[in-house]
């Protein structure tokens, strides 16, 4: 049992005092036995879309999207960095430009853990134009963003230092990221001992990808998926089209997950996976229907679990 402040207080006290009439020594005391690490949380599903509704009411609010230099991304970013801000994060906003718009990243460090090895989750926070981005990428958002609260819930110390990250202006080329990993001298991108991307992990008619990009990060996503009993594919629809390409060009380890976008599931993924033979992955990606009806809460429940529980494995 992991004593509080106040009980480890009491504990050394009571030590002390033992040690004195010992004569410097606790007589009889064994060894204390080594704390085990910490098991990562479940990450509850209401959370994530609660999350999600929120987004859906900014983007209906605000033009029917989130898109980079709109007023439902700047909603969007402000909602996220308040609920971070909240649970005390460290965080900070990276602007720059994009279409001649005002864009930003939002910035999320977890106090302590070695600053020299930094594991990063991150996802893209805008939308397209044509649509509110729910699961592209409201469900990467949001699942990022109850994990980081779900570290701050547990008080989790890990040994390596924990960032969380929101892109901008994804859908315009990777602008966002891009400009993170620019800002960044071969010092500190040296740090980053890995970023685990999550773009689109909700989708309608899902499938289960991993990123076969840096081996120890995909070997941890197929071990949580194996323990499900869930046979996973490698990721290649998206490959190199989202926020961990920059990262993976600065030669930093990169992995994540995906639950696919406009290919579409074949007779053998649909016997594996279950859904429907011949349809997309996501009818709606990069349209006005990706909206909460456009999500599978049982991929976006486990792909949330996922993450989660690579955040806590690679950061111990």
């Amino acid at each position: 049992m992991q004593l509080l402040p106040s009980a480890r207080a009491l504990t050394a006290a009571a030590v002390a005092v033992a040690t004195l009439v010992t004569g410097g020594s606790v007589a009889g005391a064994a060894p204390a036995p080594a704390r085990p690490a910490a098991a990562a949380p479940d990450i509850p599903i209401a959370n994530v879309k609660a999350h999600l509704a929120q987004l859906q009411s900014i983007a209906t609010a605000n033009g029917g999207n989130r898109a980079h230099g709109r007023a439902g991304y700047q909603a969007s970013l402000d909602y996220v960095k308040a609920k971070l801000d909240a649970a005390g994060f460290t965080t900070r906003l990276q602007q720059f430009t994009a279409s001649g718009r005002t864009g930003y990243n939002l910035i999320a460090d977890w106090p302590g853990g070695d600053a020299n090895k930094v594991v990063m989750a991150g996802s893209h926070l805008d939308s397209v134009t044509s649509g509110p981005g729910i699961n592209d990428n409201g469900s990467g958002s949001s699942a990022v963003l109850e994990t980081a609260l779900a570290v701050a819930r547990s008080g989790y110390q890990p040994a390596k230092h924990l960032r969380f990250a929101w892109w901008g202006a994804e859908e315009l080329g990777l602008v966002g990221s891009r400009a993170y990993v620019n800002s960044l001298g071969s010092a500190e991108r040296a740090k980053i001992s890995g970023y685990l991307n999550f773009d689109m992990i909700g989708s309608p008619n899902p499938g289960y990808f991993v990123y076969d990009d840096d081996p120890t990060i995909e070997k941890t996503f197929k071990d949580y998926f194996a323990g499900l009993g869930i046979a996973t594919e490698i990721e290649t629809e998206g490959d190199g089209r989202s926020d961990h390409a920059p990262f993976k060009n600065a030669g930093v380890p990169v992995g994540g997950l995906f639950s696919g976008a406009d290919y579409r599931k074949t007779s053998a993924q649909a016997a594996k996976w279950g859904g429907t033979v011949g349809q997309p992955f996501d009818r709606c990606y990069h349209s006005s229907c990706d909206t909460t009806a456009n999500i599978d809460d049982t991929a976006l429940d486990r792909n949330s679990d996922a993450i989660a529980y690579a955040v806590w494995e690679l950061s111990r």
